[in-house]
């Protein structure tokens, strides 16, 4: 009997709705049977496979005693379902596998019909997107920032041009080129007044050092020659007090140097820096003001108002510039030129009170010069390194 069953059910067509049920009479007479099978049929654990088919050898029937647990395992909510007991299944939740609880029917049912699926691919693409819109804004940025640095320079360089060739016109102030000339000329005398000033403080400096060497020779021949010791001594404390009064001497130049190199390196150099700014700024509102001439007499359609208005505002841009520039100018000469008469002033008397005095001998006087003008002097030998430095 179980075996007609078996292939009765093996053999049956069963037909199948939109929602996975039976509708068949057949159906139901086959559960009812299976049903019966697993109830009432044969243990597999007391049964055997047949591994060469059905009447083959002895040694091909394999026992199953070892196989744990039923064959069929009876399920009872597809039981009290095909009684009509129980809920149907969702068929999505079938479709995966997944057994539905009521308690999952109930919130699926209570949740409303059109769920947005979540969007993984948005969610991990996200950080991507914006380090692209970063990196695109980025170059963005650096393309205006060329454009505009490209339209300057090909209109200040039109400008250059046509001031060089005599077509362009050029906004001048006489007298304000006039000081800039006087300007780069003065410092020019000042760098070659310094450059002799080093020149004689490294002359200068030899000299005392061979003093020094030429005084210590002449007292240590004062020592080893009886017959000369006098002469010899004599000589010795000369160069001794020659070498003292050089070294005096070389700290006056020293700082007559570094004032100097202070005026000419710092404070003209800052207003040369100033100047030459306010030089650019000139070319580029002259270059903006031959475009907005150039615009001006042209035609007066739609897209020309447009263009003129821009270069109106660009024009105005590049004048509030050139005017403030003009302005830091003048304030700067201004006052470079009192702080350049009150430190020249300072040093020059410096310099010629000090040389007067050591070329005199008069040791006071020299000495009274540095304290006159705040000179600190070095101590003999602070220039050499200590002998911890030497190893």
């Amino acid at each position: 009997m179980t075996d007609s069953i078996l292939s009765k059910a093996a053999t049956m067509e069963i037909p199948i709705n939109s929602n996975g049920d039976s509708r068949t009479a057949e159906e139901d007479s086959l559960e009812q049977d299976l049903q019966q099978v697993m109830v009432s049929g044969p243990n597999l654990n007391e049964t055997s496979i047949v591994s060469g088919g059905y009447g083959g050898a002895a040694e091909g029937i394999i026992p199953t005693s070892s196989i744990k647990g039923p064959a069929v395992r009876f399920n009872p909510e597809y039981f009290d379902r095909r009684c009509g007991n129980a809920p149907k299944p969702d068929i999505r939740s079938k479709s995966r596998g997944i057994t539905p609880s009521h308690s999952a029917a109930s919130r699926i049912a209570n949740q409303p019909g059109h769920y947005p699926a979540p969007s993984m691919h948005h969610s991990n693409s996200n950080p991507s997107m914006m380090s692209e819109e970063a990196t695109r804004g980025v170059a963005v940025e650096k393309f205006d920032s060329m454009k505009k640095w490209s339209i300057n320079t090909y209109k200040c360089t039109k400008q250059m041009f046509s001031e060089r060739f005599g077509r362009g016109t050029k906004t001048v102030d006489l007298e304000l080129e006039a000081q800039i000339d006087v300007l780069r000329e003065t410092k020019m005398k000042y760098e070659r007044i310094l450059r002799l000033a080093r020149e004689l403080t490294n002359h200068f400096y030899n000299m005392v050092q061979t003093q020094q060497a030429l005084g210590d020779t002449f007292a240590d021949l004062s020592q080893k020659s009886p017959e000369l010791q006098d002469e010899f001594g004599y000589n010795a404390e000369t160069q001794r007090l020659l070498c003292k009064n050089g070294e005096t001497l070389l700290g006056a130049i020293n700082f007559f140097v570094s004032s100097i190199n202070t005026l000419v390196n710092k404070t003209m150099e800052d207003t040369l820096m100033t100047i030459k700014m306010y030089e650019i700024a000139r070319l580029e509102f002259d270059a903006y003001r031959a475009d907005l001439e150039e615009l001006s007499v042209g035609p007066r359609d739609a897209a020309a108002m447009v263009r003129m208005e821009i270069a109106q505002q660009q024009y105005q841009i590049q004048k509030d510039k050139y005017e403030r520039l003009h302005s830091d100018v003048s304030i700067k000469l201004k006052f470079l030129e009192e702080n350049k008469v009150k430190v020249m002033h300072k040093q020059l008397l410096l310099f010629h009170n000090a040389v007067s005095a050591y070329f005199a001998g008069n040791q006071q006087q020299l000495e009274q010069t540095l304290r006159q003008f705040n000179v600190k002097l070095k101590p003999p030998g602070s220039d050499k390194p200590s002998w911890l430095e030497e190893q």
